[in-house]
């Protein structure tokens, strides 16, 4: 019961709009990603944890934007478990559940009106099964260009039904790798570090090496755009007055 009574919002938050309406208020981040956590913590919002149930096993194929992909999940993870909390304890509901997934594809969009003809795919890159796998990936970077995109997914209570809303938005950011030798590749690959990581590389720890530049928020890159997240509940608050009343 002491995990539901702690204070969201830390000391060190900024005093927006919304970090004040969310004070007392119970906020959960539907994620059990220590990196989500951590930026959050970082810039002032402690939310519960409670990982999503959802099995993650959307086709890729039946999107016809692949960008709606990760938002997708992000939404069947927050509406699992904002109704799961709903039903455990419909007294102590939930007021605003984070959902986010992040996903890595292969290569920007089309930038030139003939790609664009020609009907340019983007691949989905998981994460790798092995050292084998994850050296595989590293190889097809080597020198490219990835996108990464996180969708984040808000479920919050009203008083329609089915008795919530939901608001969502996805953050892309372009990763360009430098050129590295074979040598390199294997050193990382065998570092094991990117095992874990959807595209097998982390940015923010030794797979730092292995990138040239970034175009985008490096915290999406990470796991979760923040500052994105923020100014959608900045802009919640200001258009629309039940928001976190209810």
């Amino acid at each position: 019961m002491s995990e539901k009574k702690r204070d969201v919002v830390l000391p060190h938050a900024l005093k927006t709009p919304a970090t004040l309406k969310l004070i007392g208020k119970r906020v959960v981040l539907a994620s059990a990603s220590p990196r989500r956590q951590q930026i959050l913590e970082n810039l002032g919002l402690a939310p519960e944890v409670i990982p999503s149930t959802f099995e993650e096993n959307l086709s890729l194929s039946s999107f016809e934007d692949i960008h709606e992909y990760p938002v997708a999940t992000a939404t069947h993870k927050a509406v699992e478990v904002y109704q799961r909390l709903v039903e455990e304890d419909p007294d102590n509901a939930p007021d605003l559940v984070i959902g986010a997934d992040t996903v890595v594809f292969t290569h920007a969009m089309p930038s030139t009106t003939l790609e664009m003809e020609l009907g340019v795919r983007q691949e989905l890159l998981e994460k790798p099964s092995s050292k084998q796998d994850n050296l595989r990936m590293l190889l097809d970077l080597n020198g490219g260009v990835c996108e990464v995109v996180t969708g984040v997914s808000l479920v919050y209570p009203i008083l329609n039904a089915p008795g919530y809303e939901i608001s969502s938005l996805d953050e892309r950011t372009l990763v360009y790798f430098a050129d590295k030798p074979m040598a390199f590749l294997q050193a990382y690959a065998d570092s094991a570090e990117g095992i874990d990581r959807a595209g097998g590389f982390a940015v923010q720890g030794l797979g730092n090496l292995l990138i040239r530049k970034i175009d985008g928020d490096f915290q999406n890159v990470v796991g979760f755009p923040a500052a994105s997240f923020f100014q959608q509940l900045e802009i919640l608050v200001e258009d629309d007055e039940d928001f976190l009343s209810i």
